[in-house]
């Protein structure tokens, strides 16, 4: 299987539901401050941590009984979302000893800073965990897109993304007995299989900047540490 190089700079996706633990929606702290330890932990080795946290523990869109909201707006109130997320990490990574800025795509001064590429950058620098929130402050736009693109644009050298299962397969494991899991695939054939690995923007964007995707699960203890220190977990998607 091939190696992710050492890591140095690296771009962290969360789901929203990541933060659920055993809960049907909102937040679990134990959930929480597990993903917090464990960041604290992989910042004390010196790599410089960003993270884009999703919201769907807290809004997964505006449908529901022959009804919908507007899309924009309801995009909206998914980018709000993610910032309830983001000050809850923030809160968790400092009593874990880890210093920590939330910086929103969305003007929101009272809580977060604005997204500033330069002022980002110096942030990790520093060795402070930059928890990006909003995601890219557009509606129609995913948060894997937003993890992509702060990726791209921090010169990170993977995104490493979080999730239920311990990697890439052919076909949804939870489904179908017989998926394989790939151990290294492209970022191409990510796209033209449609493997769900990310969506089609956000594959392109790592595609057109070089930028490795590491998918694993979230569910294995000390995997979240592991993934940033390079380590063979899950599945490494390559450019």
């Amino acid at each position: 299987m091939p190696r992710t190089p050492r890591v140095r700079r690296v771009v962290l996706k969360l789901s929203g539901e990541a933060l659920l633990g055993r809960g049907q929606g909102g937040i679990d702290v134990d959930a929480l401050f597990e993903i917090a330890r464990e960041l604290s932990s992989a910042r004390k080795a010196q790599h410089q941590i960003a993270v884009v946290v999703g919201g769907g523990n807290i809004w997964r869109g505006g449908r529901g009984q022959g009804k919908e909201l507007d899309r924009v707006i309801s995009d909206q109130m998914g980018m709000l979302a993610t910032l309830v997320n983001a000050l809850a990490l923030q809160d968790a990574l400092e009593k874990t000893g880890a210093p920590t800025r939330v910086m929103s795509a969305m003007e929101v001064a009272k809580v977060a800073e604005p997204y500033i590429r330069r002022r980002a950058i110096r942030h990790l620098e520093k060795g402070r965990i930059v928890v990006f929130a909003a995601g890219t402050g557009n509606p129609f736009f995913s948060t894997d897109t937003a993890a992509a693109l702060r990726a791209s644009e921090i010169e990170a050298s993977a995104v490493l993304k979080a999730t239920q299962v311990d990697g890439v397969y052919n076909a949804d494991p939870h489904r179908d007995p017989s998926a394989k899991k790939y151990a290294s695939l492209t970022l191409l054939q990510a796209l033209r299989d449609q493997l769900g690995v990310m969506d089609a923007t956000a594959l392109s964007l790592c595609l057109e900047n070089k930028i490795p995707v590491r998918v694993f699960s979230l569910k294995e203890p000390g995997n979240i540490r592991r993934a940033i220190a390079g380590e063979n977990v899950g599945t490494l998607v390559t450019p």
